[in-house]
Formats: C-alpha cells, structure tokens, sequence
C-alpha cells in the first residue's frame, strides 16, 4: 500500500484543475502546466482537492505514488514555483546571465554559453551563486545537472560547480 499515494493534493485558491481521459491540466498564477498520466491510474477531483486511485494493483501499485507526486508538483508550480541553487568555486570562475542564456568563466580557454530551458529563468548573485527558478522542477533539476556537467567539483581543491549545501568529501593531495 502506497503511504504517499493514499493522501490528496490540495488545490489552493487561484489554481484551475482540469481532467480529461488520462490528461490533467492545472493553470495557477505563474502558468499552466499539462501532463499524461499512465492509463492503470485513475484521478478524482473534489471541490478543492484531487485523489489518486490503481486501477488494479498488479504492475500498477507502483504508479499509485508517483502520479500522486507529480500532481502535487503540478499544482505547487504553477502556484508557488521552484527554485535550485548552484554555487561556483574558483579562482577566476564566474557566472553571467544575457535574455536567456547562461554565460560561464570555469577555467577553460573559452566561455560557456548555456541557452536556459524554456519555463527556466536564471539569477546571478555575486558572480558566483546561480539561482535556477520556474513551474517545472523536473526541467529546472536537468538544467542544473547540466550546468554541473561544465565543471563537476574537484576533490582536491573544491573547485568547480555544486549545488548549495552539498558537501564534497576532500582527499588529501601528494606528501612529500
């Protein structure tokens, strides 16, 4: 039995649920967000809550959490948004943000030029701390794991491209 799927998403004052077939579609202040949901899986809506309920528990049992997750991510996106945080480290690395396009100094002979994901917005703070922001957080998760892709953190010195609070384990360099 799934513990995730067995609770309901509530949908907050200004967010618009619709469902047809197995297609949801949730519009809220910040846009609106449509997804496809796999056909073992069936979606209620109540006045202002939806539930999550299998078809038939063999194969699908596993889809019961999941959609109820991707719902709820839904409706927190398009209400509220999501955001991630990336921090640089390195002498001489820096971040830059020109429309929509993420321009990076990692060190190399040239700089990067990111084009952002479309629904993605990117803030820099102190030429260092890169804030990813928009409705979709698997989209803005992919951004992120590609921007680390550049300049993934070094053991030895720190540097490179992490994600904020992310601890990296230092290994002691060569002894004389």
């Amino acid at each position: 039995m799934s513990r995730i799927g067995k609770k309901v998403v509530v949908i907050p004052d200004g967010v618009q649920v619709t469902i047809e077939d197995q297609t949801v579609t949730v519009k809220g202040k910040l846009g609106s967000l449509t997804r496809e949901f796999h056909p073992g899986v069936q979606i209620n809506q109540e006045e202002n809550h939806l539930s999550v309920a299998i078809k038939n528990r063999e194969g699908n049992s596993a889809l019961w959490g999941l959609t109820r997750s991707l719902l709820s991510n839904m409706v927190v996106g398009v209400s509220k948004g999501f955001s991630r945080v990336l921090e640089i480290q390195g002498v001489g690395y820096r971040a830059a943000v020109n429309d929509t396009v993420l321009q990076l100094n990692l060190g190399y002979s040239h700089p990067i030029d990111y084009a952002l994901p479309s629904g993605v917005t990117a803030q820099v703070e102190k030429n260092v701390v890169v804030t990813l922001s928009g409705m979709d957080p698997e989209t803005i998760g992919q951004a992120c794991a590609d921007i680390r892709r550049f300049r993934p953190p070094e053991p030895y010195k720190g540097k490179g491209i992490r994600n904020a609070g992310e601890y990296i384990l230092r290994k002691v360099g060569k002894k004389k």
